[in-house]
């Protein structure tokens, strides 16, 4: 009990300071980096092995979190219910479907959760499929699953839309 009530005393100046994803982290490693510290890093320091350690940790937390919500939503789908009332069944389908496509979008992003974790060990993340340049440290901060810069995300999205798919 004592060593419950010392983790909760310790944990309030982090819910004061509002830090909350960063301190995760800090913690989850040790001689983890914060985001704060990522960003600060030198450029000479791009993608080294705390860097990539970062990211394998953010990325692992992301795919458990996906992961969950797939179980939960089994689980809400197996308790299908027939309504009397076809309005109400209608909606309650409807409502299902929304919720299968939200977990085929996140089923598409745990695809790119392990190919992000695949070239971590390959050591290519943080860099761009495209131009082979930096990725950057902010972008990656942003969305984990980045395989291009800024730069080349954009000509590719405006090839799509000039010549479509």
């Amino acid at each position: 009990m004592p060593r419950d009530s010392a983790v909760k005393v310790s944990e309030k100046p982090v819910k004061e300071a509002k830090p909350k994803a960063a301190p995760k982290a800090a913690k989850s490693g040790s001689g983890a980096l914060t985001e704060e510290e990522l960003r600060r890093a030198p450029v000479g320091d791009y993608m080294n092995a705390a860097q990539l350690q970062f990211f394998r940790e953010r990325l692992l937390e992301m795919q458990k979190e996906l992961l969950e919500k797939a179980d939960v939503t089994s689980e809400h789908l197996r308790e299908h219910e027939v309504e009397p009332d076809p309005t109400d069944q209608a909606s309650l389908e409807e409502e299902y479907a929304l919720e299968l496509r939200a977990r085929d979008r996140e089923r598409k992003l745990l695809k790119k959760i392990d190919e992000s974790l695949r070239r971590i060990e390959d050591g290519s993340y943080g860099w761009c499929e495209e131009t082979g340049e930096p990725i950057g440290i902010p972008r990656l901060l942003a969305r984990p699953t980045a395989t291009l810069t800024i730069e080349a995300q954009s000509r590719r999205e405006l090839k799509q839309k000039m010549y479509g798919d």
